[in-house]
């Protein structure tokens, strides 16, 4: 009998994750996932919208985000589980909702990582010329695969010194280009060479949806980390609302003060805007931009490093209760993290550094057209949650809500809206996009269809009911 009850616990053990996170290292985690998103890819929309239609558009994914945040804090709390949106998904709707939610969440976390490891190649191809920026890419997911495989505790640690350098270092660009700062600059051809009365900027406000929400994309990856949170029902809801209102003053800051530097035009299709923005100002041989870039390191390892804690987890989870190889489930015997899963995410992620020749869509970069693939999984896996909220508020009242989101059901409605708006534009504007996100679901779902077996014995599903049908 002990030598069962003991063989249970050796097992649960291999799958199970250590409760070793404070509030304040969720915060950082909150701000780190995202914090890459204010050195790069967000001016990508200037080259759709202007800077003038790139602030609308961005008010409004920043509306869309903070109401999705109030209420996406509500099933975070209600259900810590590793699997974020997939286990409220499952919950609400099944294992084909957690299909869904997973798969999607999947592609998000899968795919902005090596948008991010290309932009470190840029920054530091900019000190080392010679140095190519993929060989680079690909050093860092090595390096950082390895931090996160040694234990969760370190790397979350690191994760928060290397975000609170990255907000500095954020706040001394400000700083810096303060005084060249000139309204002029940030509104000459701010419609995108267009008219605003005629109504042909309206286009390009939609087109630049994408890099909008790369300001603020992945910050729902805390969920992610909500089992090895210490007090997840008081410490995420914290970690969460201080972590939005952060980026959102950045976001804005760092938007107008690079807008507002020099010729705008310049920077809206590159991976380094920030130190080039610098340049108009200080020139190319100043200590400050030397500092910039060095620093601005950081904060791209700080997002780098955030999402394949997040995209680990995920992974780990959807093994965990069958939707994946139950091989990825489990956690490392010495540092209990899912290293498995950690390297399988690293090999995706390094296979598209370097599939460039392959991917050259719409004639956009690889960095755009990465980032669009990961903003597609991330609005489906915002639509699912909602939806999931609302299911979950109806089947399940009595269900413990530490955190009930706020303005109840608009705050939900409005971020189904806004996700619905940004997923019908990015349709429209990335169709080819659009149909390989769509056949990478199909044949998943393919996949989850043929393996029913392997959910029906899973290595542990311990957070849904006994009695659920697994399909």
């Amino acid at each position: 009998m002990n030598k069962q009850h003991g063989s249970h616990e050796d097992k649960a053990e291999r799958y199970e994750l250590k409760q070793t996170l404070s509030t304040l290292q969720l915060w950082g985690i909150a701000v780190g996932l995202v914090i890459s998103g204010e050195y790069f890819g967000w001016s990508y929309g200037w080259a759709a919208a202007g800077t003038l239609g790139f602030v609308i558009t961005s008010l409004f994914v920043a509306a869309m985000y903070t109401t999705f945040i109030f209420s996406f804090t509500e099933l975070t709390t209600s259900i810590p589980h590793a699997g974020g949106p997939f286990a409220y998904a499952r919950r609400a709707f099944g294992p084909t909702g957690g299909y869904i939610a997973g798969a999607a969440t999947l592609v998000e976390f899968v795919f902005a990582p090596p948008a991010i490891a290309l932009a470190i190649g840029a920054y530091l191809n900019v000190q080392f010329p010679s140095l190519d920026p993929k060989h680079a890419a690909l050093g860092a997911y090595l390096l950082f695969m390895g931090l996160n495989i040694i234990g969760v505790a370190i790397a979350a640690t690191f994760e928060l010194v290397v975000t609170v350098i990255a907000i500095f270092e954020l706040m001394v660009f400000m700083g810096v280009v303060a005084p060249g700062f000139s309204i002029a600059n940030f509104t000459k051809g701010g419609w995108s060479g267009q008219d605003v009365f005629s109504l042909g900027a309206i286009p390009g406000i939609f087109a630049a949806i994408p890099f909008a929400i790369w300001f603020f994309l992945a910050i729902e990856g805390v969920a992610m980390a909500a089992e090895e949170a210490k007090d997840p029902k008081r410490s995420i809801p914290i970690a969460y609302v201080t972590g939005i209102l952060t980026l959102l003053v950045l976001a804005i800051g760092v938007m107008v003060f690079a807008g507002g530097s020099g010729d705008w035009t310049t920077l809206a299709n590159i991976n380094d805007p920030l130190p080039k923005a610098m340049k108009f100002i200080v020139g190319d041989n100043s200590g400050w931009l030397h500092m910039l870039v060095w620093l601005g390191l950081f904060g791209l390892i700080a997002s780098f490093h955030g999402i394949i804690l997040g995209y680990s987890r995920q992974i780990f989870a959807l093994a965990r209760s069958g939707y994946l190889p139950h091989y990825f489930a489990k956690v490392h015997p010495r540092f209990k993290t899912p290293h498995r899963a950690i390297l399988a995410g690293g090999v995706i992620g390094i296979a598209a550094i370097f599939s460039d020749e392959m991917i050259k869509i719409g004639g956009q970069t690889l960095t755009a057209n990465i980032v669009t693939m990961a903003v597609f999984g991330a609005i489906l896996m915002y639509i699912v949650s909602m939806l999931a909220l609302f299911k979950l508020r109806r089947a399940e009242p009595g269900m413990e809500r530490s955190f009930q989101a706020p303005f109840y059901p608009y705050f939900p409605a409005f971020a189904l809206f806004g996700a619905l708006v940004c997923m019908g534009t990015m349709i429209y504007f990335n169709p080819l996009i659009a149909a390989i996100f769509a056949g990478v679901l199909m044949l998943g779902y393919v996949y989850f269809r043929l393996t029913r077996s392997q959910r029906e014995t899973p290595p542990q599903n311990e957070v849904f009911e006994p009695s659920e049908e697994l399909a």
